[in-house]
């Protein structure tokens, strides 16, 4: 009995203190449970398309630079009982932190994460992963994704597709910057449409293959020319101007509109300061280069290259659409018309 009495005593003794154990951890997990709810509204606020401001697991270093703050009551849940809530909240957050891990700065993910409203994350970590994986630094996609954020639509398996296409092409290991920068549609084109360009480089133009990467390098928007005006253009080059092969794509030349190329090119063929060169590449005179010709601004082109006025050139201008605008309904061809020019001068020489 005295036994039995000294334990009755003993346990109420631990009744204050175990309630008061409880009292003293309750507040704390109270705001823990708040802490929860908090970070999943804010979670399923950015997934669901609402505003970044408030995402502040993307704004400090520290949520990604230690783990045990991601410790938190939705993970300690089994799969099963886990609400949408929180398989959304646990997706975002690891996208952030995949992000995060290729480069991404915080103020980039929030605003990557914010282009597509309503966006699954994980899509939008297939895409950029395809893009990184091209040999992109993180800059260049999101810059990229900024300028076309269409790219963000597309099945990934196109994506994939289309990469491993690049590559073919030679456009991989970092040479794609460019391209993506200037034109971004590589992406969204139709493969038959760049099968087109690809085909008239090689097959009319009869460009190397290391030439039409090169081309495709350096001036990305040939691709979203129309074929037969490409192969037009590089005619012109070739048989006109007598531009070879090596020279147009070390000059970029392709990149260049063909109302720009003529205005300038038959101005100074005009004024005797270029000269189509003979078979055997030949000219009377030394011709300007490609760069003071196309490469520099109008005003510098007038003074250094074809030593004349703006008015004088805008006259030309005028004059040469009308010639062209009389050919095309006559059909006569620039050929044609340089043909009789040339038959015209030596008739005129004694």
């Amino acid at each position: 009995m005295a036994a039995l009495g000294r334990q009755v005593i003993d346990w109420h003794r631990l009744i204050p203190l175990t309630w008061a154990c409880v009292i003293r951890q309750t507040p704390h997990l109270g705001e823990q449970k708040r802490t929860t709810v908090s970070l999943l509204r804010k979670l399923t606020t950015a997934s669901g398309g609402g505003g970044l401001e408030e995402l502040s697991c993307v704004g400090p270093k520290k949520y990604v630079q230690e783990p045990e703050c991601r410790t938190n009551l939705v993970q300690c849940l089994p799969e099963k009982q886990r609400t949408p809530v929180d398989r959304v909240s646990l997706e975002l957050e690891k996208v952030i932190s995949s992000l995060s891990d290729m480069g991404f700065s915080d103020a980039r993910i929030n605003e990557l994460l914010s282009m597509q409203p309503g966006a699954k994350p994980q899509k939008l970590l297939d895409i950029i992963s395809e893009f990184i994986l091209l040999g992109l630094n993180p800059e260049p996609v999101y810059v990229a994704l900024k300028k076309s954020p269409q790219l963000l639509k597309l099945p990934i398996m196109q994506i994939k597709k289309r990469s491993s296409y690049l590559r073919k092409l030679g456009l991989g290991e970092g040479k794609l910057k460019r391209v993506l920068h200037c034109c971004p549609e590589i992406f969204t084109m139709r493969q038959r449409d760049i099968d087109d360009i690809v085909r008239v480089l090689k097959e009319k133009c009869l460009f190397t293959v290391q030439q039409v990467m090169e081309i495709l390098h350096r001036c990305p928007y040939v691709l979203l020319e129309d074929p037969d005006e490409l192969e037009y253009k590089f005619q012109y080059a070739y048989f006109r101007m007598g531009i070879k092969h090596l020279d147009m794509v070390r000059t970029e030349f392709l990149q260049y509109s063909v109302t720009k190329i003529k205005q300038r090119h038959i101005y100074l063929e005009r004024l005797g300061r270029y000269q189509t060169p003979d078979k055997k590449g030949q000219t009377q005179i030394p011709n300007p280069l490609i760069k003071d010709i196309l490469r520099v601004s109008e005003a510098e082109f007038l003074a250094r290259t074809a030593c004349s006025s703006a008015e004088e050139f805008e006259v030309f201008k005028k004059l040469l659409a009308r010639e062209e605008e009389e050919d095309t309904e006559s059909g006569t061809s620039d050929d044609e018309r340089a043909s009789l020019e040339e038959e015209e001068e030596e008739e005129e020489q004694p």
